[in-house]
């Protein structure tokens, strides 16, 4: 749908930057003196579009220049195009007897009234220009153009964070705009040294976005891969940053993210603070943040604006609805099935009671109510929103309750599944608590078929999995392993700000060439 395929005989090189010889490709479409020509040469540009407005100028000051302005009615605010544009056009006294070329140049500096003007010589970089929504005014006998930028930017208004909430702190998230989410992070981090580098990605959408680092915070070799990675991007269409995470992210099968996106800017201004690298893209609330720990994807920043103890207590409380959401069902599967050995006698006596009568042995009873609230999960995301919350929940009460009562499930399955569910709504962060529902599937088949065997074999595995992984040269698993006791400070607990305060931020996310 949105990778379509394309003839070999008009397939071309999708980069995310400009190469050279792309550069000098456009080059070598210049104008010419001729205005009729210039004009018919930018309608076939842009396909002879209809909302392509052109319009012919004469002012009554200056007689014997013809000039023509042309922009994409739907693009441009019409406002700054009449105020700013044409009134001092058909205003001002030109001076006929400059160059044409020279002309162009002084009514870009003293005759239009709006911030951003400049002078190209390129039709196709103009054609470019005006799809983003810049005007362009052509004069006869110049050999080049004058974009003016009038662009109506339509975006939504900054509210507050809907997957990431918190009880203190600020309210507020990015939106769907560039300009208005480094806005945001400028109004945080208001220092010279926050270095902004914007690049273009996609060869059909032309996406902006934006590489954001604290130049002598951030590790210069970590702003060098993540840099190369984004201008080796080949794509013909970037619609989310979730396009982007996918493209640059280190190579590898892995269910655990190894790049964080957030909506909060505060999230990402502390990031950047500890030496990580944000990139927003335009037309994503998501900014992307690299590199990051395993450990990162369970603080919040609600864990810096409360009490240390408290933000500790609730930190230990993710981890450990980390694990059960992991393991829980595989290790009711495992001792109701293989070592009912192991539970007390009067609880074995009642387990035994409830599953009388259930046809289906412990996994596949496990498998069905999962697979349930998985679904019943995605319909509620799915739903529109002022009914979709109700039919997730209305639908778990509802069909556990038949399902109990017709005997096809036993009410302690009910109870393992949904105190499961309600752990992996804990977790901060939504990549990890996908990664937490998919390994539980796996723990689950390694229970049904080989007991506490096969899960603590499936936890190993799980573990050495993680510890291999690196998120741009930053092993994952950092600071636990490689161990560093003074960055254990912010790991499973959260120091006292005073003791955070003293760390050297800088040192946090190096690369470990050595495991290069």
């Amino acid at each position: 749908m949105f990778f379509g395929k394309r003839s070999k005989a008009t397939q071309q090189p999708l980069s995310a930057g400009t190469t050279d010889a792309s550069k000098s490709d456009r080059k070598t479409n210049p104008f010419t003196p001729s205005l009729k020509t210039n004009l018919d040469a930018l309608n076939q540009l842009l396909g002879h579009s209809s909302d392509l407005s052109s319009r012919s100028l004469g002012s009554p000051l200056a007689p014997d220049i013809t000039m023509s302005i042309l922009y994409l009615g739907d693009l441009v605010d019409d406002t700054k195009l009449n105020e700013h544009v044409l009134r001092p056009l058909l205003s001002s006294r030109l001076q006929s007897d400059l160059r044409s070329n020279d002309l162009v140049e002084l009514i870009g500096e003293r005759v239009i009234e709006i911030g951003s003007t400049s002078v190209s010589v390129s039709l196709n970089e103009c054609a470019d220009r005006l799809l983003e929504g810049y005007c362009l005014l052509l004069i006869q006998e110049a050999a080049c153009g004058l974009l003016i930028d009038i662009r109506e930017i339509k975006v939504r208004q900054v509210s507050e964070p809907s997957a990431e909430t918190v009880v203190r702190g600020a309210q507020i998230s990015f939106n769907e705009s560039i300009s208005t989410n480094l806005n945001l992070l400028r109004q945080i981090l208001r220092s010279p040294s926050l270095h902004v580098e914007e690049m273009e990605v996609g060869s059909e959408t032309r996406t902006q976005l934006a590489l954001i680092y604290l130049d002598g915070v951030a590790s210069s070799d970590t702003v060098n891969t993540v840099r190369s990675r984004l201008q080796a991007i080949q794509i013909s269409s970037v619609l989310d940053s979730g396009y982007i995470e996918a493209l640059i992210q280190d190579k590898g099968y892995t269910p655990f993210p190894t790049i964080k996106n957030t909506e909060r800017p505060d999230a990402v201004a502390g990031g950047l603070l500890e030496g990580q690298i944000a990139i927003i893209v335009d037309g994503s609330p998501f900014v992307l943040v690299a590199p990051v720990t395993f450990f990162q994807q369970f603080q919040s920043p609600e864990d810096y604006y409360i009490r240390f103890d408290i933000a500790t207590f609730l930190r230990l409380i993710r981890y450990a609805a980390f694990i059960i959401s992991m393991t829980l069902p595989s290790l009711y599967i495992a001792v109701t099935t293989f070592h009912q050995e192991m539970l007390p006698t009067t609880l074995l006596i009642t387990l035994a009671a409830q599953r009388e009568g259930i046809p289906f042995p412990g996994l596949v009873e496990a498998l069905m109510m999962e697979l349930t609230f998985e679904i019943l999960r995605e319909a509620g995301v799915r739903m529109p929103r002022a009914i979709g919350p109700a039919i997730s929940i209305v639908g778990a009460l509802v069909l556990g309750q038949a399902a109990v009562d017709a005997g096809i499930v036993s009410a302690g399955m009910v109870i393992i599944v949904s105190f499961t569910a309600i752990c992996n709504f804990v977790i901060p962060q939504l990549n990890m608590a996908i990664a937490a529902r998919l390994i539980r599937f796996l723990f689950m088949l390694l229970a049904g078929m080989f007991g506490l065997m096969g899960i603590i074999a499936g936890v190993l595995a799980v573990m050495i999995h993680v510890v291999r992984l690196e998120s741009f040269g930053v092993p994952y698993m950092s600071p636990l392993a490689p161990f560093s006791w003074s960055r254990m400070k912010d790991t499973f607990i959260r120091a006292p700000l005073q003791k955070l305060i003293k760390r050297e931020p800088h040192k946090v996310f190096q690369p470990d060439n050595k495991q290069k």
